[in-house]
């Protein structure tokens, strides 16, 4: 009897759980159709008092309707750079069940220019959410005066 009670160490594993959990009707998520509506969105979740201080990365999920289902605080870094993990993004869009997303970071410096990591960082993302039948619909540099999408540059 106490040999049945014991497993051995290897079925000792952890269960994993896939939940996506809404208290928001689908007639009250906001669309997106632009980069300017994906803007404003982000200007409202963004804390104003931070955008000038450190990068953050945050992701918009979309369902088919490009509505958005939720919003990911994907990292947080110090004046010139922040850490997005690729693994972590697209964990999240599979977990709210998310078709499309929308990348976003600030740069506190006040400059929308992408940089050449921010570029590459977009493409890996890009061809991963490919694989799993995932879009990359833009992704946004925010500052506290404006904003560039790589939609509308043509870069995605």
């Amino acid at each position: 009897m106490e040999q049945e009670m014991m497993k051995p160490e290897w079925c000792q594993v952890a269960e994993v759980e896939l939940v996506y959990k809404t208290k928001v009707k689908p007639s009250q998520r906001p669309k997106i159709t632009s980069s300017v509506d994906a803007y404003e969105i982000l200007q409202k979740i963004w804390n104003r008092d931070k955008i000038e201080l450190v990068e953050e990365f945050k992701v918009l999920l979309l369902n088919r309707s490009n509505k958005v289902l939720g919003v990911l605080d994907a990292s947080s870094g110090g004046i010139t750079g922040t850490v997005a993990d690729p693994r972590i993004i697209l964990t999240a869009a599979i977990k709210a069940n998310a078709v499309g997303i929308v990348l976003s970071h600030n740069h506190p410096s006040g400059s929308v220019k992408p940089s050449r990591a921010d570029e590459e960082l977009t493409v890996k993302i890009r061809e991963a959410a490919r694989f799993l039948d995932m879009t990359v619909l833009d992704h946004i540099i925010i500052t506290s005066e404006g904003y560039y999408s790589f939609a509308d540059e043509g870069l995605l």
